[in-house]
């Protein structure tokens, strides 16, 4: 619902708008106020007398509609710059219930990343629970109305408790289901948990190595985000605190799946190296066993933001592994849709039973989101998309590197 404030010098044919409105109680968005108030007529009438006749002969409720109709046909439309004046206002914040102070000051809190240099994401905060500056990056973990506890690095949302899942299912469950038998999972990053914790929802996997750079991130998000403190706890999770690239050029280990839950490559970022093609070519590939699959959050891919770094990674994945999948899903606290890049130097077989079979047999609990068949529809993306990623002819290498929006902590630290 909308209440209507009047300043005291409004023009007279708005005055007799809100008039009509607030003593005949006509809606303000009812189909006759709209055409009175676009209706221009060529005569001009005083409102003065007209007033006085209509207060004259309010002597029923039908009477005064009818008089206060007719003011409003009889005056010409003012000019335009005097619509200024006239506003419509939330009726929380009508002159009848004034915020108080505490509404103004939960109004006042909000979260804002800058999405561009000309667009900004916001919402609504209940409170900051924590902030913190690592060695490498900024963390802030909010405590959002809308999305409940989100978690942002160097001002870029990472996840949110509310829909979290969307991402992470989409991030772990296709590869380890098109993998025949994944015992073994290595994760770049993810640092709050939530990768290996549905790594860990599949019942024969022996093994996750969690690897992230940040022990500040991974110590706070083990105290306070609840729902992976099971996964902090399993003897299955073992955390490495190094570079990714460094812990897997020292280990002589193969996986059957290696997952990259790493922030998006930003300017001074900590992770650009790592979604180059010497990296996959070099360190990924070597580490994968014959039959393994590589998968990789690959950053925004809507319609206007896909070209951004999703289709210059995957074309850069393409040209490392024979066999290569892009795909997406919808993930509401980012505003946008999220892309990922799937691999292997083995054919992968999207089949919607197959799928469904491997889900209902090797999934401990059940999953939010996927299923065979959002599985195999998450890699048919829109046309525009479709055909940007076929054209895309950008490789990404240690010279040539493409970012997101922002900068990280590290060209700070060297400014």
């Amino acid at each position: 619902m909308l209440g209507w404030r009047v300043p005291r010098k409004l023009p007279p044919r708005q005055w007799c708008l809100h008039f009509l409105v607030m003593q005949n109680g006509l809606s303000a968005s009812s189909p006759f106020t709209k055409w009175a108030g676009k209706t221009k007529l060529s005569t001009y009438s005083e409102i003065g007398p007209l007033l006085c006749s209509v207060c004259c002969n309010l002597c029923s409720s039908m009477l005064s509609f009818l008089c206060a109709a007719l003011m409003v046909l009889y005056v010409p439309l003012p000019p335009e710059d005097h619509f200024s004046e006239f506003e419509l206002i939330p009726e929380e914040d009508n002159y009848q219930n004034p915020p108080t102070g505490n509404d103004q000051q939960q109004h006042a809190e909000w979260f804002e990343e800058q999405l561009e240099a000309d667009l900004k994401w916001s919402f609504a905060l209940n409170g900051v629970l924590h902030a913190a500056t690592s060695e490498f990056q900024d963390i802030v973990l909010l405590d959002t109305k809308r999305f409940g506890k989100a978690l942002v690095i160097d001002g870029k949302l990472q996840s949110a408790e509310r829909d979290e899942f969307i991402y992470h299912e989409c991030l772990v469950h296709p590869a380890l289901l098109l993998h025949d038998n994944p015992k073994t999972i290595f994760i770049m990053g993810g640092g709050e948990g939530s990768t290996a914790r549905e790594s860990l929802k599949h019942k024969d996997v022996e093994k996750v190595i969690m690897c992230d750079i940040d022990r500040m991130v991974v110590d706070f998000c083990r105290e306070h985000l609840t729902e992976n403190q099971e996964a902090f706890r399993d003897d299955k999770l073992h955390i490495v605190f190094n570079d990714a690239k460094d812990e897997l050029e020292k280990t002589e280990e193969k996986f059957d799946v290696i997952v990259g839950d790493l922030p998006d490559p930003i300017e001074g970022g900590p992770c650009n190296d790592l979604y180059t093609k010497p990296f996959y070519e070099q360190v990924i590939k070597p580490h994968l066993k014959d039959n393994g699959i590589f998968v990789t959050q690959a950053g925004l891919a809507g319609i206007l933001s896909h070209k951004d770094i999703f289709t210059s990674i995957y074309n850069t994945i393409k040209h490392v592994f024979k066999y290569v999948i892009a795909y997406t899903a919808h993930v509401p606290s980012y505003a946008d849709s999220c892309g990922w890049v799937l691999a292997s130097d083995e054919p992968l077989k999207l089949d919607v039973e197959q799928l469904n079979s491997r889900i209902q047999e090797r999934i401990r609990g059940d999953l939010l989101y996927l299923d065979g068949a959002s599985i195999v529809s998450s890699t048919v993306v829109n046309k525009m998309i479709c055909t940007s990623l076929l054209k895309e002819t950008q490789v990404l290498t240690g010279e040539n590197v493409r970012f997101v929006y922002g900068h990280g902590l590290t060209k700070n630290a060297e400014e």
